[in-house]
């Protein structure tokens, strides 16, 4: 997602690191652990280029007290169901055309970090 598109736009929320308890393997649940999450969020930022008002884009201070909420307050399995949730809470917003969410687990593997990246675009 570039923006390359007429009226596409992004917001990206780069480098948010939230805590909760998620994993399939036994015990990941048990004990909180980091999620490094990446958003990035397309839509129309014309009216907010015209008018230099908050009203008029896409709060990304809110987006990101969103995604730590999401994090924080539910149980998820697999990256892929946390990051669904994130993205209905993104696409929540009617302006919004297209949003992906990246989801990392630093730690986990030895030498390597896991990432799931899911994207979805609104409907035409």
């Amino acid at each position: 997602m570039r923006g390359e598109a007429a009226g596409r736009d992004t917001i990206a929320l780069r480098g948010i690191r939230a805590w909760g308890h998620h994993g399939a393997n036994p015990g990941e649940q048990d004990v909180i652990g980091p999620i490094e999450v990446e958003l990035v969020i397309e839509f129309d930022a014309g009216a907010a280029r015209a008018s230099d008002e908050l009203r008029d884009t896409i709060d990304y201070a809110a987006l990101h007290a969103t995604v730590l909420g999401i994090v924080a307050r539910t149980r998820c399995r697999l990256l892929e169901r946390l990051g669904e949730l994130i993205l209905e809470a993104a696409m929540s917003d009617s302006r919004v055309v297209a949003a992906r969410v990246a989801l990392a687990k630093p730690g986990l593997l030895a030498g390597s970090t896991p990432v799931v990246t899911v994207g979805r675009t609104r409907p035409t």
